[in-house]
């Protein structure tokens, strides 16, 4: 197996991994515990029972981002699947847009919520949050990882005309 397909097979890994993470932190209510309960982006948790989060600015921004976050997710794996496959031509560059959109996209929904909560006495962040964080570095590192098989695939295609023995 060559770089280029090492890179796309590890990009398409990293990918399925930051979309797990991603619908996991988002469809959780642990990002925030406090004494008594426990806070997510949908529902709040006091003393066992939950209830439906009143529309806040903040939480309906992370929580529109979170969705666009694990959509873009979603694109970027099935191109990356077609992609690995050979289904489709090696578009490395789209590829890779998906993933770090999916990456800025999950940076602005995870700063935006600890903004609004960081400054609460006795409120911690859980799991949830932190697999939102998890899944950003893979999201990038699954675009650099198609990217770096895009160029692979253009510098072969440039030197593919010159008479060079190897």
């Amino acid at each position: 197996m060559g770089m280029k397909r090492r890179l796309q097979s590890g990009g398409t890994l990293l990918g399925f991994s930051a979309q797990i993470l991603t619908i996991l932190s988002t469809a959780t209510n642990y990002w925030i515990r406090y004494p008594g309960g426990h806070s997510g982006l949908w529902q709040e948790c006091n003393g066992g029972i939950c209830s439906n989060i009143p529309c806040q600015t903040t939480l309906a921004v992370a929580g529109a981002c979170m969705v666009l976050a694990a959509c873009s997710a979603v694109v970027g794996l099935v191109m990356g699947l077609r992609v690995l496959c050979h289904e489709g031509d090696s578009r490395g560059q789209t590829l890779s847009g998906a993933f770090f959109l999916c990456g800025l996209l999950l940076l602005i929904a995870l700063t935006g919520y600890a903004v609004k909560n960081a400054w609460k006495n006795d409120v911690f962040f859980s799991w949830s949050y932190f697999s939102g964080w998890l899944a950003l570095p893979f999201s990038i590192l699954a675009g650099f990882c198609f990217l770096l098989a895009d160029m692979i695939v253009q510098s072969t295609d440039a030197i593919s005309g010159f008479p060079v023995c190897l």
